[in-house]
């Protein structure tokens, strides 16, 4: 598990501990991982990955990207150094069989997962790391549950 442990509770109600979260989780990343985002529109699974992405390409002093949600795309694809990084937002699938043409998982030991909306999947592979991004406190606060 990256920087939590299962059940660990991640405050990030502001943009800066949001940013230092998704520091130090890359920290730990390697090809084959996946992540399964899960949380409400807004709550900050994108800038997550964001985050994560541009954190990269300091690391390996590369150019900084736009960092975009991929909902129209479906996915959006980064390469940083040794790092093959997909970013799918699943939002607009209507069905699991709409997912046969992304071959999600094909090669996914050659590249590192973020998967938003991934309630459609109905046999998820079984190296899989959940993160939960919830409200709390009538919208105040927005945690990252593992």
């Amino acid at each position: 598990m990256h920087i939590a442990t299962k059940g660990s509770k991640i405050d990030i109600s502001s943009e800066k501990k949001l940013e230092e979260f998704s520091k130090n989780f890359c920290t730990n990343l390697k090809l084959g991982d996946i992540f399964f985002l899960i949380g409400d529109i807004g709550i900050g699974k994108t800038t997550f990955v964001k985050y994560i992405i541009n954190h990269l390409q300091f690391k390996f002093k590369q150019k900084f990207t736009e960092v975009t949600s991929p909902t129209f795309n479906i996915m959006n694809e980064y390469v940083i150094d040794n790092y093959l990084i997909k970013h799918y937002d699943l939002f607009r699938l209507n069905s699991s069989k709409d997912l046969q043409n992304l071959d999600l998982f094909d090669e996914s030991h050659k590249a590192i997962l973020f998967i938003e909306w991934p309630q459609i999947i109905k046999k998820k592979p079984n190296k899989v790391t959940e993160l939960y991004f919830e409200y709390e406190n009538e919208y105040q606060n927005r945690f990252i549950k593992f």
